[in-house]
């Protein structure tokens, strides 16, 4: 009896589970993973959040410098809501500092220090630019904006676009499960070892390759799945869920 309690113990957690469900004669947990939820699923909706991204991404350039301000604190509500609905901030905050660090870098370099502010104020009118779009693939669903641009481009346009809105969040974490893998295997991507040039070639064979060798192989998968299901053949496809 007490071989029998440890053998059952040693295997892995879920048969352990279902043990103990056979054992006490309840029903077996349902395990799955939890749904997305989107907040703007609806159509209308979701063009009047196009149209503010539009607006929002195209004012970090076109606005005036005193204006940024009010642009800066949208784009931090923004911010708040999207990482309130489950959005990752270590993205955006990676592609500002090394930005930052490279601009910064070079107008240090070409102009000296009288002209750092430009580069700076640079660098902030290009992350305003994409929070808006960040913002956009965590609150609006995938099918509502392909449906919106539908009636403004090709179908087939379209359904690229949602697909790209849709990856986002699976791009973020195809790239932090590789990056974990290679540091785990001893890659030389740690961020104080990024500091030194001559592990940045590391990077790329170790994050940036199979990473693009991943969003090949899924966009490879899509395209079939929207081959047998025959898509663009009708004039009017709909758009998921009706």
């Amino acid at each position: 009896m007490l071989v029998s309690s440890v053998s059952a113990w040693r295997r892995p957690a879920r048969n352990r589970r279902i043990l103990v469900w056979a054992r006490r004669g309840g029903r077996a947990p349902i395990i799955c993973r939890p749904k997305r939820h989107f907040v703007i699923n609806d159509v209308r909706w979701c063009a009047l959040a196009l149209l503010l991204v539009l607006g929002l991404s195209s004012g970090a350039f076109l606005l005036p410098q005193t204006w940024l301000h009010y642009l800066a604190l949208i784009n931090l509500l923004l911010l708040v809501q999207g990482r309130y609905l489950g959005g990752r901030l270590k993205g955006l905050l990676v592609i500002f500092t090394s930005q930052l660090a490279i601009t910064s870098l070079l107008y240090l370099l070409l102009h000296g220090v009288e002209r750092l502010p430009e580069g700076i104020t640079a660098v902030c009118r290009i992350l305003m630019a994409m929070i808006p779009g960040w913002w956009l693939s965590i609150a609006c669903s995938p099918q509502r904006i392909g449906e919106v641009l539908s009636h403004c481009l090709p179908h087939k346009w379209t359904f690229v676009l949602a697909a790209c809105f849709g990856i986002l969040p699976y791009l973020g974490q195809e790239t932090r499960e590789i990056y974990q893998m290679q540091v785990m295997r001893g890659a030389n991507i740690r961020l104080k070892s990024l500091w030194r040039p001559r592990h940045w070639h590391e990077l790329i064979y170790c994050v940036l390759y199979p990473l693009l060798i991943q969003l090949l192989k899924l966009s490879k998968q899509m395209a079939t799945a929207a081959r047998l299901r025959q898509f663009g053949r009708h004039p009017k496809p709909t758009h998921w869920p009706f």
